[in-house]
């Protein structure tokens, strides 16, 4: 017997809001959290009433301040939107794409027709070990010590020069990306001068971004002459510690005629998928997670890579960047360093990555950086980026990913919107 599904309903982005990205040691999560959410109301023309459901991403409370448990629901309601349902997400880097993802499925499944995706983050403190161990239930808790040495063997081969690892506390997550930088030197050529390539690339958008963590330009001279974080990374190389929040307002067709929203604002939810990863040799890079998510997506848009008109990966470092390009197919694998020192990744080249200055340089509030990716998005789609504006802008992609899990993301996430 075949079974017939009916086609997916349309889905749009009708609001975005975000706060800056920084360190705000004196502005609490409920704070940021209504910041993100009232910018979104308004863009969007709604009122908290037209709000059918929330969909909240958070991954570091528990550890930083003790809210290990309904944390959506207490910095929700202190913004006067209770009595709504609710949904806490907690998906390592990803959280904040992963909410996105669950609103589109609820609209789809018809559990209503206006809901909001939301992400915030407290995470910088004084209490620097505290700060940095926030990473540490990324990866199998279980067998930390024995993952940490197979990921790290990964950039075996690849001589490490001397007075090249800081003396000053770093997440653990840069020795691993580290190890996968120099395991991509092993095997394809790329150098440090291409990962500073890209870092200088996105530390140059960002100072157009009013919202960006950091808005320093840099040359890819001074990327490689600044401090050291492990070889061959080094500081603007490397996303920083950030508090934030962004938002997203997402309405069904039906959504759309009950407000009275023009369709032609709204920008249209192509794919939203979410992919975890799986065991597979090292060289198997065809069945890598963000590979296969990246594949679903296409196909569920009606896509390919060639469509697309600009990008937000996940560069929690320089090295995520040229791995995450070629993972989505954005250039063969190999071709992610030298497409970054051709320039073919700078706002005016073939394909834009990262307008927004990307995690290394807007910053990374873990459970919002997801949204703050959508965001970015949407304000190129509707032609609202100012000086970093990506000339025709149709086809946008975002690609974020959490934790680690064998020898790669645990879980990838991909999202392409239209207009």
């Amino acid at each position: 017997m075949t079974v017939e599904f009916d086609m997916p309903h349309e889905i749009y982005v009708v609001g975005v809001g975000m706060t800056p990205l920084g360190r705000f040691l004196e502005t609490d999560l409920k704070s940021l959290t209504a910041t993100a959410v009232s910018a979104a109301l308004a863009d969007a023309g709604l009122e908290r009433h037209d709000l059918q459901g929330a969909f909240f991403a958070n991954s570091t409370q528990g550890h930083m301040q003790g809210q290990h448990m309904i944390r959506g629901q207490v910095a929700l309601r202190s913004m006067g939107l209770g009595g709504l349902p609710v949904v806490n997400v907690e998906n390592a880097c990803a959280s904040g794409s992963t909410a996105f993802a669950l609103a589109v499925q609820a609209l789809r499944a018809g559990a209503g027709d206006t809901v909001l995706a939301v992400g915030a983050e407290k995470m910088f403190s004084v209490d620097r070990e505290r700060m940095f161990s926030v990473f540490d239930g990324a990866w199998d808790v279980s067998q930390a010590e024995a993952i940490r040495r197979r990921l790290l063997a990964m950039g075996d081969g690849v001589e490490v020069p001397p007075s090249t690892t800081s003396s000053k506390p770093y997440s653990a997550f840069m020795d691993v990306y580290a190890a996968f930088a120099r395991s991509h030197m092993r095997r394809f050529g790329t150098t440090q001068r291409q990962l500073a390539a890209v870092s200088a690339k996105n530390h140059q958008h960002s100072v157009h971004n009013p919202l960006s963590q950091y808005r320093q330009a840099y040359s890819i001279d001074e990327v490689l002459n600044a401090p050291p974080i492990t070889y061959p990374l080094t500081l603007p190389m490397c996303s920083p510690i950030s508090d934030g929040a962004a938002a997203a307002i997402l309405c069904s067709a039906s959504g759309l005629a009950r407000l009275g929203i023009e369709r032609k604002r709204a920008i249209r939810v192509l794919a939203s998928v979410i992919h975890s990863g799986s065991d597979r040799p090292e060289d198997d890079l065809a069945r890598h997670c963000t590979v296969l998510a990246a594949r679903r997506a296409y196909e569920e848009a009606g896509l390919g890579p060639q469509d697309v008109d600009l990008a937000e990966v996940h560069d929690a470092t320089a090295m995520g960047e040229i791995i995450q390009v070629e993972n989505l197919g954005l250039c063969e694998f190999g071709d992610g360093g030298p497409m970054a020192e051709r320039g073919d990744t700078r706002i005016g080249g073939k394909l834009p990555v990262n307008p927004s200055g990307g995690l290394q340089s807007k910053g990374h509030p873990i459970g919002a950086t997801g949204l703050a990716q959508i965001h970015e998005l949407v304000e190129q789609l509707r032609g609202r980026a100012g000086p970093r504006q990506v000339s025709q802008a149709r086809i946008a992609l975002a690609e974020n990913g959490g934790g680690l899990e064998g020898i790669e993301e645990a879980v990838a996430c991909v999202t392409i919107l239209g207009r």
